[in-house]
């Protein structure tokens, strides 16, 4: 071994030494606990596996909208600066260049339950109620016209939903659905 290659190894050494005390020190590696995963642990399967208890109405959710969403969505989700949410523009004819709304593109209302949840509102995911999500995918839903307007989303009633492009997606792994 070369002067160069010992001083290199030293090198490495040393700095593994240092990393791995760093890490004890600041109690990285630490197992997660059983509660821990189940704060993470909040992915709504297409079957409506995971949705919590709950409901909401698009009466419920039109007030929530106007406080929560409407700022980046815009009046009743037609547009604003961020995504349009309710619009009646099909996907065919202007193809794929036409705006991907939630009627248009979403295959599945759990999915819109899932999102709203994990990363709604901006700024502060995560910062509202299952029964605020419920309402708020009512109302959306209702919107563009998937679901009566008097329509109440729960548990039960948000996986039997039919969405518009639900059949317009090739499975990748059907087998393992």
């Amino acid at each position: 071994m070369s002067t160069s290659e010992r001083v290199v190894f030293s090198l490495a050494v040393l700095l593994l030494g240092s990393s791995l005390a760093l890490a004890e020190d600041r109690k990285l590696g630490t197992p997660i606990t059983e509660a821990d995963i189940k704060a993470l642990n909040i992915t709504i399967l297409p079957d409506g596996t995971n949705l919590p208890a709950g409901k909401g109405t698009a009466a419920e959710g039109a007030k929530i909208f106007a406080e929560k969403c409407m700022a980046c969505h815009g009046e009743g989700g037609k547009g604003g600066p961020f995504a349009t949410l309710v619009s009646d523009a099909p996907l065919k004819g202007n193809g794929i260049e036409a705006p991907k709304t939630i009627k248009n593109f979403w295959a599945n209302a759990t999915t819109v339950y899932d999102y709203i949840r994990r990363a709604m509102p901006w700024p502060g995911p995560r910062t509202l109620s299952d029964e605020e999500v419920y309402s708020l995918v009512a109302y959306i839903l209702a919107s563009n016209k998937i679901i009566d307007a008097d329509a109440e989303m729960n548990a039960q009633t948000l996986p039997k939903v039919k969405m518009p492009n639900r059949d317009n997606f090739i499975i990748r792994f059907p087998d393992k659905i």
